[in-house]
């Protein structure tokens, strides 16, 4: 809501498209499905995604998501990615190693970092340098999306688990020693809350990640981004405020938080401003 128009319909036609994409698998009518149907979903959406990059246009959702790639034309790569991290879901219920887990992260939600950034777009003022290499901020657009992703994973941790799905890497369960049966029996006691502030970390380090690429955004999209990061990092300050009980609780942003961060992410905006002349005149 905080982008101009142009850019808040574009933004909301990815969504939409990633909504529908996320809902094959996780829809309240997907839980009944066999794996079969579920893969045939995949494969049939995954053709249409192809057809839509070429200009066919089925149904209204469709269209407008065709309005926005002719606007802001994009990469048929992360669509066709997200798509096969659902897959993913279709088989694989545990993760060995965060390696394995950062690959599922980058695939439904790093994604999205690369399928928006060209419509959030690059400063002017550093797409005007002459002689200047135009900043690339795909690196930090998927940390953003694998940062949000780690938070997901661990403010559902008791959802999951109820579809005998465990995101936790089970080299992390095994390095606090913490076991599956732990997990799925939601036991919270020493090893799991060091366990936990260990996951909590990493989440917070993909987040720093980042925010290096938020300075270099254009001036209108600097703003939302700085507020969407700041409140969904903030569900990670409500799990340790829950004392890491997400099985019994589901950790959120209450409104008087979302509300004061505005004017803060818009100060944190402002001094990208600063950042952005100190940066051009250095070079």
């Amino acid at each position: 809501m905080l982008l101009p128009p142009k850019k808040r319909k574009a933004i909301w036609a990815i969504y939409v498209w990633c909504r529908r994409t996320d809902e094959l698998m996780d829809s309240p009518e997907a839980q009944l499905c066999e794996l079969t149907e579920l893969s045939d979903r995949l494969d049939r959406w995954e053709e249409k995604t192809k057809a839509l990059f070429t200009g066919k246009i089925v149904d209204d959702l469709d269209a407008v998501m065709a309005d926005t790639l002719e606007q802001f034309p994009q990469s048929i790569t992360p669509y066709l990615d997200m798509i096969e991290g659902q897959r993913m879901d279709l088989n694989c219920k545990r993760y060995e190693t965060f390696k394995d887990l950062e690959v599922y992260c980058y695939r439904v939600a790093g994604t999205v970092g690369l399928m928006t950034q060209g419509v959030i777009g690059i400063d002017n003022a550093y797409l005007s340098k002459k002689g200047g290499e135009i900043p690339d901020t795909s690196d930090a657009a998927i940390a953003l999306g694998i940062a949000n992703q780690l938070t997901n994973i661990l403010r559902d941790v008791g959802e999951d688990r109820g579809r005998g799905r465990i995101y936790l890497p089970l080299e992390d369960l095994n390095r606090f020693g913490y076991s599956e049966d732990d997990l799925m029996a939601g036991r919270i006691n020493n090893a799991w809350k060091s366990l936990m502030r260990f996951q909590l970390d990493r989440a917070r380090e993909w987040f720093s990640r980042s925010e290096e690429g938020i300075r270099l955004l254009s001036i209108d999209s600097r703003w939302p981004i700085w507020t969407s990061l700041r409140l969904y990092r903030g569900i990670l300050d409500s799990i340790e405020k829950l004392d890491y009980d997400v099985f019994n609780n589901r950790a959120y942003v209450n409104n008087f938080i979302k509300f004061i961060n505005l004017p803060l992410s818009y100060f944190l905006a402002i001094g990208d401003e600063r950042y952005k002349i100190e940066q051009i005149l250095k070079n």
